[in-house]
């Protein structure tokens, strides 16, 4: 009797075990497809002028190099004392004939003097008390998004710029996304003085934050920086001299001929207008996207640039 039971037993079980196998073996039913959504274009296309900002000549540096035009906004709001240091160099025009100096793979761009035995000299502060954070009350309205981070307890975007901030110590940062500019510095926290900067060119390298100064982002030439050949020194410095992109001339936009500048808009990050272009981009619609991930990184969400002509 015992034998009898244990054979049906087993002979149940291996019946359920050849049911799940088949089920397994089964072809999955297709996913539902998504419906049909704004993209980021439709939102871009339907803006309203309200919605866009120009940037302000005083804080916005062309960079000439002989590939083309590279256009950086300044963030004073969080690094005033170093943005103002860094128009003080351009208008000496001390940036004008050095180098792209460094090309990191996956990593940054940089530019300055490499001749560290013999550098160029500047009337500019040699020295700049570090920037790494500033008063949240000081920098401007925070427009925050829902989806929560890794590095900080909030981020969001302050008039155009990625931003991290710390409700509990009152203290708000730029985060290190892709375009993002960065002041180079040795070991010490005030020795970056904004005589070398670096644009992030790869993954957003978000460990960096709080510990180096970021002033602003490259809003128009990325194309020009990340094409840059791969130093093959330590940390992507470049060896030879022939390697370096020369810089051919760096100007304050205010100081060029009306005529001269670059027309760029920013949308405003404060906007209903971009907060549906954020949501574009959180939740894809179809018919080619087969999955919603309705969650989007500080730095993959969108901040539209356009030009006008």
């Amino acid at each position: 009797m015992f034998a009898a039971r244990t054979t049906i037993r087993l002979a149940a079980a291996a019946l359920a075990w050849l049911a799940a196998g088949a089920a397994c073996a089964a072809p999955a039913k297709a996913a539902q497809e998504l419906p049909p959504k704004a993209s980021l274009a439709d939102v871009i296309k339907a803006s309203k002028p309200s919605d866009w900002r120009p940037l302000d000549p005083e804080n916005t540096i062309y960079m000439d190099l002989p590939t083309g035009r590279v256009v950086i906004e300044l963030a004073p709001g969080f690094a005033p004392r170093t943005a103002a240091n860094i128009r003080a160099l351009v208008r000496e025009k001390y940036f004008d004939d050095l180098f792209i100096i460094r090309s990191q793979d996956g990593f940054v761009v940089q530019w300055g003097d490499p001749d560290e035995e013999k550098p160029k000299p500047f009337k500019a502060a040699k020295t700049i008390q570090a920037e790494f954070t500033a008063p949240m009350a000081s920098v401007g309205g925070f427009t925050r998004l829902k989806d929560g981070d890794v590095y900080a307890p909030q981020v969001g975007h302050v008039n155009g710029f990625p931003v991290a901030r710390d409700p509990s110590s009152g203290r708000a940062w730029l985060a290190h996304c892709p375009a993002m500019v960065g002041v180079a510095r040795d070991t010490g926290a005030d020795t970056g003085n904004g005589s070398q900067l670096y644009v992030v060119t790869g993954h957003a390298p978000r460990h960096l934050d709080r510990n180096i100064t970021v002033v602003g982002r490259v809003v128009s030439g990325m194309p020009l920086l990340s094409v840059q050949p791969r130093g093959l020194g330590a940390a992507g410095f470049y060896e030879k001299p022939e390697q370096r992109m020369p810089l051919r001339l760096v100007r304050m936009a205010a100081d060029v001929p009306e005529a001269e500048r670059s027309r760029f808009e920013v949308m405003r990050t404060d906007s209903a207008t971009y907060q549906a272009a954020v949501e574009a981009q959180r939740n894809r619609g179809g018919p080619w996207a087969k999955f919603a991930t309705g969650k989007i990184d500080l730095c993959n969400a969108p901040i539209p640039v356009r030009e006008q002509k």
